[in-house]
């Protein structure tokens, strides 16, 4: 009577080292979560991406803020409506100017705009 507990006892350890230890095999842990490594690693990957995409909508947003500012503080410029839209550190300006030589201006001061890699002009000079 004594062997069938000790063979139950014995039976039961032996499959939870093996469950354990198929667990334990192609797996990682973090934490206490037990994660494959693909996974985890695209984990990584995705978290990555989505801050480098944070990272650049906010320094787009921070140029288009220095070169909207810089525009205010030209007078000839300050009174017109430019609009000023950053993607990927490149400016696109458009509205309207009174001359050649304003439009001019403008794209200058927004190129000069730290952290600006290219200036598209859509500026239309007013005729009248």
């Amino acid at each position: 009577m004594n062997v069938k507990p000790t063979l139950l006892v014995t039976a039961l350890a032996t499959a939870a080292l093996l469950t354990v230890g198929c667990e334990q095999r192609g797996t990682q842990t973090t934490g206490q979560v037990t994660t494959p490594p693909t996974t985890t690693a695209k984990i990584e990957a995705k978290t990555s991406q989505a801050a480098d995409k944070v990272a650049m909508a906010a320094d787009d947003t921070a140029i288009t803020a220095k070169v909207k500012a810089a525009i205010l503080a030209e007078p000839g410029l300050k009174s017109l409506q430019i609009n000023v839209d950053t993607k990927d550190a490149t400016v696109t300006l458009s509205g309207n100017v009174e001359s050649d030589m304003l439009r001019d201006r403008a794209k200058q001061i927004a190129m000069s705009t730290e952290g600006v890699r290219n200036v598209v002009d859509n500026l239309s000079v007013k005729t009248g």
